[in-house]
């Protein structure tokens, strides 16, 4: 506070450190020579009940740059230092202000990238994971407290806790945390996007296609075969699914050594994809490398065809269309006639992703992989009840999956794991 108070005077008089808490007062930003840096507003919040925890001041500039390097360099002067990479979240965890879950959506929500993605971290922020993990720790504190009274209290009054009743309770905890882990593959596409690749033979539009998805020219679109050597990558939002279009090298027999290599590629962008998007030229008849690219996609991945070229006449019939047994629409990258189409149907093979989350996805690896840990260390602590042996080795099991619970909200902390998990902040936040 006093930092504050050596650089900022109230045009009120009143020093920062008696100022009312979460008042804005206006003033004068001043140099270590009392010359004039700007005019603007401050605030003072006051712990335990700020952001961090702590006390703090917020100085409200105007955005000029060198106006901001200025009062940086006067807080510099009077001792103040820049803060680390998310240090100001990390003091509000330390502080318990907020779980590591609550941590983490601080940074997944300044990084999404979707109204779906931002809306599920905001109510991570709010604790929609926390609860839900809190909830399965008390259950499983409660059995582990109940376990020890019976074991080192024989002589008391306690009720029995029989193994129909304990299995039950471990089974409903398991089963709780694989229905959050099941939310982590959806919530990896929310967040960075289902990666999707628009596939085909030679100069069926698929360059134009993306470009026209995309409403601006990324890829080189040319009347000559194999334009596309390698492949290139745009998001693209379609509802709230948000698409990593991937327009690929075009399928045909060559004995060119770059072309068969934009081919290698085309094969590995397939390998990884959530949605492929088979594109045909409506203005020729299917060919040989035609059922080539939709041999090429692996089952199981949605996919769709889009007859592209519907601006000229058609000469592929719905009839062989039919033969492939795909869905399909037709559409002219050209005039973006039926994109509208293509849009909906693409919204149709992500049905999941029609109703925003709040908070319920699991969003990071970290996360998941303790949760995961977790529910196998009640599986054997279910196994180990059934097998008959000593309450010991099932309570071993049973602090295990308390312990993972325990790095999920930040209940047990690593150090290694925090600085991990901050080091994704930007500086301050």
């Amino acid at each position: 506070m006093t930092v504050a108070d050596n650089v900022f005077r109230t045009v009120s008089g009143i020093k920062l450190k008696d100022a009312e808490n979460r008042r804005m007062y206006y003033g004068e930003l001043l140099n270590t020579d009392n010359g004039l840096i700007d005019l603007c507003l401050c605030t003072v919040s006051r712990g335990p009940n700020s952001y961090t925890g702590e006390d703090t001041v917020e100085f409200h500039c105007h955005g000029s740059p060198v106006v901001l390097s200025e009062v940086m360099r006067a807080l510099y002067m009077q001792g103040a230092r820049q803060a680390e990479a998310g240090e100001f979240t990390k003091r509000a965890f330390l502080n318990g202000r907020m779980d590591l879950t609550q941590a983490e959506a601080v940074i997944d929500l300044i990084e999404s990238e979707t109204p779906a993605a931002a809306k599920n971290a905001a109510g991570q922020l709010r604790g929609a994971i926390s609860i839900k993990m809190n909830k399965v720790y008390d259950i499983l504190l409660e059995v582990m407290a109940h376990f020890h009274a019976v074991i080192d209290y024989p002589d008391e009054d306690i009720d029995d806790f029989t193994m129909p009743r304990y299995l039950a309770v471990l089974s409903d905890a398991g089963n709780e945390l694989r229905r959050m882990l099941e939310t982590y593959e959806r919530s990896r596409i929310l967040r960075d996007g289902a990666p999707a690749a628009i596939i085909g033979r030679t100069n069926t539009g698929k360059s134009s296609l993306l470009n026209a998805l995309l409403g601006y020219d990324r890829a080189i679109v040319t009347d000559t075969s194999g334009t596309t050597r390698d492949t290139i990558e745009e998001k693209l939002l379609i509802g709230n699914v948000l698409l990593r279009l991937i327009d690929t090298a075009g399928f045909r027999k060559t004995d060119e050594t770059i072309e068969k290599l934009g081919v290698e590629r085309t094969l590995a962008a397939l390998g990884t994809a959530k949605l492929v998007i088979l594109v045909l030229d409506g203005s020729e008849p299917l060919r040989d490398d035609d059922f080539d690219a939709l041999r090429s996609i692996p089952s199981g991945i949605p996919k769709i065809a889009v007859v592209n070229k519907s601006d000229l006449p058609p000469a592929l019939e719905s009839n062989r269309l039919d033969m492939l047994n795909i869905k399909y629409c037709r559409v002219s990258a050209l005039s973006g006639e039926g994109l509208h189409e293509l849009d909906a149907e693409i919204r149709k093979l992500f049905p999941e992703f029609d109703t925003s989350p709040c908070g319920e996805l699991i969003t990071n690896a970290r996360q998941a992989e303790a949760i995961s840990g977790a529910a196998d260390s009640l599986d054997l602590a279910k196994t180990a009840l059934m097998s008959g042996v000593t309450p010991d080795a099932v309570l071993t099991d049973i602090e295990a999956a308390l312990a993972l619970i325990g790095e999920v909200t930040g209940k047990r902390m690593r150090e290694d794991i925090i600085s991990r998990i901050f080091e994704r902040f930007c500086v301050g936040k």
